[in-house]
């Protein structure tokens, strides 16, 4: 009895993150990341770099004695880099049993978007990756794009982050 209350328990809990986005900016677009793999919001803290890693991972910060690998998500798309403002946000996921944070330029809210207004990407010429778009989602004249944190680190990269932390 006590085990189908928690399975319910979780059911629920999934339910209620279903269709919910932390949404954020990154110049002039809208970016989306399913809540279920958020922790929390912080804003920018000291950077402490660490030699050879990617060039997208800015190195580790202390999140209450956790270490945490920091990804600048401009540098990881491939956009020029910025400075920080006061509006830079470190937002701390869960991805591939790791805690990493994303540097985004600000974090806007988050939103329900329902399964009809979430589309699949366009396919692009061969060149062109979206790997990092699993959706897009439609929230009134704007579009969201809505981010695979999964893909966000490949499993190679996972572990060479891992091992050198």
């Amino acid at each position: 009895m006590l085990a189908e209350m928690e399975e319910m328990e979780m059911l629920t809990e999934e339910d209620t993150q279903e269709g919910r986005f932390l949404t954020f900016s990154l110049g002039k677009e809208s970016y989306g990341i399913e809540i279920r793999y958020v922790t929390e919001i912080i804003g920018i803290q000291l950077i402490t770099e660490i030699p050879e890693l990617p060039e997208y991972v800015n190195g580790i910060i202390n999140l209450r004695g956790k270490i945490i690998p920091v990804m600048d998500v401009r540098l990881r798309f491939k956009k020029e880099q910025k400075d920080y403002t006061d509006r830079t946000c470190v937002i701390v996921v869960d991805i591939r049993d790791m805690s990493i944070g994303l540097i985004v330029d600000s974090v806007s809210e988050v939103m329900t978007i329902p399964k009809q207004d979430i589309v699949q990407p366009p396919q692009m010429n061969k060149g062109y990756q979206t790997r990092y778009i699993k959706n897009i989602g439609k929230v009134g004249g704007e579009v969201k794009l809505l981010l695979d944190c999964e893909m966000l680190l490949d499993d190679s990269e996972a572990n060479e982050l891992s091992e050198a932390l």
